[in-house]
Order: structure tokens, then sequence, then C-alpha cells
């Protein structure tokens, strides 16, 4: 979609995505070696009682749901930023998530071109928030309007 197709206030809802623990491990292991992710024994004398997804992990899939309901398209050039990112509530091993997105602000630019930023506000299958971020991207403008 084109900048001028998003209108303030506007809200999609993803697909869901269920998390397993050998992706939640895998994924640690490699970008956020934290013991609360990787290793069970010490996860499950933790806090949480058992191994938990990364919040960067969470951030990830947030975006991917976003990027696959296609709404950027070929329209989309570039990230440029985020903002008030907020990991709520851990994310376990099973848990399924889903991101509902609503547009927050537009921004036109001289070069047709503009900043579209939108909230994601991600759940687990229980309904609870687990995560929250404004994300801005520079994003085609239709070169009519």
């Amino acid at each position: 979609m084109k900048l001028n197709e998003f209108t303030i206030g506007e809200t999609f809802k993803t697909k869901s995505f269920q998390l397993s623990k050998e992706a939640i491990m895998e994924f640690a292991h490699t970008f956020d070696p934290q013991y609360m992710h990787i290793d069970e024994a010490k996860a499950n004398a933790g806090r949480f009682n058992g191994i938990i997804a990364s919040g960067i992990h969470t951030l990830a899939i947030s975006f991917k749901l976003w990027v696959e309901e296609g709404k950027y398209g070929e329209d989309v050039i570039a990230g440029t930023g985020m903002n008030n990112v907020k990991f709520i509530r851990p994310v376990y091993p099973d848990d399924e998530l889903y991101t509902v997105i609503k547009v927050i602000d537009k921004k036109d630019r001289k070069d047709n071109n503009g900043i579209l930023t939108v909230r994601l506000t991600t759940f687990n299958d229980e309904d609870n928030k687990v995560f929250k971020a404004d994300l801005s991207a520079l994003i085609k403008n239709d070169s009519q309007s």
C-alpha cells in the first residue's frame, strides 16, 4: 500500500504464530544467550518457572507477522525507527502469538515518499499483551495525491 492509502486509526490483525521451546532456545543461543532462554535447569528455578523467549525474538516475530500481512508490499523503502519498545509479559514455549497493528501517524515528504508509523501490539493465545512498539518506515506515496 502507498502512504496515502493508509488511514490514521486503521487497524490490522495478523495470523497467529506458535513458538516452540526449540525455536526459543535456537534463537537465544545465537542472539541472546542468557540463562532464562537457554538453560532449562536455571530457568525452571528462576522467576519465570521455565524457559522464556527473548524479547528480541518476540519483537522479530511481531515484525514478521506484520510484514507477512503484505500491506507494505513493494512500497516500503526502509525502516526508519522504533520507539516505545515494551516487553510486557514473558512469552513461553507453545504460546501462540498474534499482532494488532494500528496506524498512528503518517507524514508526507517532498520526494514522493513519506513516513508511516504503526503501533505493533502483540498478544498471546490467552489475549494477554506481551509486547508493544511503535515502528516507522519510509513508504512510497502515490504521485497523484
